[in-house]
């Protein structure tokens, strides 16, 4: 597929390519000419297969939600499910057209879609050197308060050893517990080594806000520095053995969003007042231990 529109960030260090005409989000992001996204050769996949590749914007809810009608801070939503497991996975912009404005802000309206709230969603991405600084800003644009979240969802190519300073973990996103426990074991992500196969699962209790990674055959390091207004910052990590690549996604809220709100369980996504925002920002370090800029 071609004829997509790209905007294109360049430094002698890194590479950004983004797609405003799919979900404004990120196709690649090379460092020292090496992708470290999955990025595919086609950037017609990003349609077709929207939730595999690069990294995607995640608002006004972050993660699995229920498909189905159910009512929520006194509305009524009605999500259809997006994902075979029948949830309804990773919010409404991903897949949207996003508007370019005079400033270099991506912005995309939402509402409608089974979501009885009106919001808009914006990115600013710059390259300065070695480091991208991606800046995402969710708003309530509605006369009532609305459940808002937002986060991103980059897979990074394998192999790649991570390090995620997180003491506590909610297993299993697709129906998490109410609470989370101490990480052990393969959850345990606080040294620097590749994840095990087959995690799917949300980090909370962050000791540092960063995230570090090392790619072992090109050398490549990165620092994920993380940023928000938000009462917290959640980090999920999937790990799916079939994909060459490990999802790492910073996020303001905790797994199955609209449940924790109903219940009162802990990191539910925020309620925004109308007019009320929601700031991201991940500023993405490259380094090359041979010193390389190319």
């Amino acid at each position: 597929m071609t004829g997509l529109h790209e905007i294109v960030l360049r430094s002698e260090e890194m590479e950004v390519v983004i797609l405003p005409d799919v979900g404004g989000r990120i196709h690649r992001i090379r460092a020292f000419g090496e992708d470290i996204l999955r990025t595919p050769d086609d950037p017609g996949l990003h349609v077709s297969e929207p939730f595999l590749w690069g990294a995607y914007v995640m608002s006004p809810w972050c993660n699995r939600a229920a498909s189905g009608a159910t009512v929520l801070a006194g509305r009524e939503i009605a999500l259809a499910a997006n994902f075979p497991d029948g949830t309804a996975i990773h919010g409404l912009v991903s897949s949207a057209r996003w508007l370019e404005r005079s400033s270099g802000e991506l912005a995309c309206a939402g509402g409608g879609d089974g979501w009885p709230w009106v919001f808009e969603v914006s990115q600013t991405a710059s390259l300065t050197g070695a480091t991208l600084t991606l800046e995402y800003r969710v708003w309530n644009l509605d006369d009532a308060p609305m459940p808002s979240g937002i986060g991103l969802h980059p897979w990074f190519r394998r192999p790649v050893a991570v390090r995620l300073p997180a003491e506590a973990v909610y297993w299993t996103n697709l129906d998490s517990a109410p609470y989370p426990t101490q990480v052990t074991g393969a959850r345990d992500l606080r040294s620097l080594a590749p994840p095990a196969d087959g995690l799917d699962d949300t980090w909370t209790q962050l000791t540092e806000p960063q995230i570090a990674f090392v790619w072992p055959e090109s050398g490549i390091q990165a620092t994920l520095e993380l940023e928000t207004d938000a009462s917290d910052v959640l980090v999920a990590v999937a790990s799916p053995p079939a994909i060459g690549a490990i999802a790492v996604e910073p996020q303001t809220h905790g797994p199955n969003p609209f449940r924790r709100l109903a219940v009162g369980e802990p990191d539910p996504p925020a309620m925004l007042p109308p007019g009320g925002s929601i700031r991201l920002v991940l500023r993405l370090t490259v380094r090359h231990p041979g010193g390389r800029t190319s």
